[in-house]
């Protein structure tokens, strides 16, 4: 690296010494003139090919008008340039969401004017997830887009298992039309850590010393209930000598 350094400021000082350029013949500028090269063409990265990840958006029309234009009744005699405009071939992510969501919506709802029932959530989230899910394949080391993605799936499971306890039917239909595979989660779930092991077995031993102790004890209770019940069975059987 020293070498190189010196070599370059040769180079650049040349002219000044022999009066003439560095890409002349005097003062040993021809001779400099790879160095300068070959320090200024550095090597550049190369770029990786993204991979083509599948989208939960793509089975959507590009025909498809966006959805705050579908509705309206004079699109039917707009030209074709301005329906390609409003189509979903120019929309953004965004709109195409919205349509996606609208789409889910519709297959769990209750009624046409259902807007905020468990399924309808259930249906809103999943979109949500989905498109969390395509993002972090693009983009992972987004940790507060996973942050979300997991409060989302969160707010999910617990909407799914109060319908799961409420109305079953319903919860299956839902799962079948959004394709969601449940899991039921375990009934106890602990992080297993060398702190808690130990802590463990020393309840365990304890426990143990502690019934070794009261052993005897409990020993002496069972005998005098059995001479209670013994005791209490001969006066039966007297009243009833007696009684005869």
């Amino acid at each position: 690296m020293l070498a190189l350094r010196t070599v370059l400021g040769r180079c650049l000082a040349g002219p000044a010494r022999g009066g003439a350029a560095v890409l002349g013949s005097g003062g040993g500028g021809a001779a400099c003139i790879p160095f300068v090269q070959t320090a200024r063409c550095y090597a550049r990265p190369v770029r990786r090919k993204r991979k083509d990840i599948p989208s939960h958006l793509d089975d959507l029309p590009p025909t498809m008008l966006k959805k705050d234009y579908a509705n309206v009744p004079i699109i039917n005699s707009v030209d074709d340039v301005v329906k390609r405009l409003l189509s979903l071939e120019m929309a953004s992510q965004k709109e195409k969401m919205k349509i996606k969501t609208q789409q889910l919506v519709e297959k769990v709802r209750r009624s046409p004017n259902d807007n905020g029932s468990f399924e309808v959530q259930v249906a809103m989230l999943t979109a949500k997830i989905r498109t969390y899910e395509e993002h972090l394949q693009r983009h992972p080391k987004d940790k507060n887009n996973r942050r979300r993605m997991l409060m989302a799936i969160d707010r999910r499971k617990k909407l799914l298992s109060y319908l799961r306890r409420v109305r079953y039917d319903t919860f299956e239909n839902t799962c079948k039309q959004l394709n969601i595979q449940y899991t039921l989660p375990p009934p106890y779930c602990r992080r297993i850590t060398k702190r808690w092991v130990v802590k463990k077995a020393f309840c365990r031993k304890v426990f143990e010393e502690v019934r070794k102790l009261k052993a005897p004890e409990r020993l002496k209770q069972r005998r005098e209930w059995q001479a209670r019940a013994r005791a209490a069975k001969e006066k039966e059987a007297q009243r009833e000598g007696t009684a005869v």
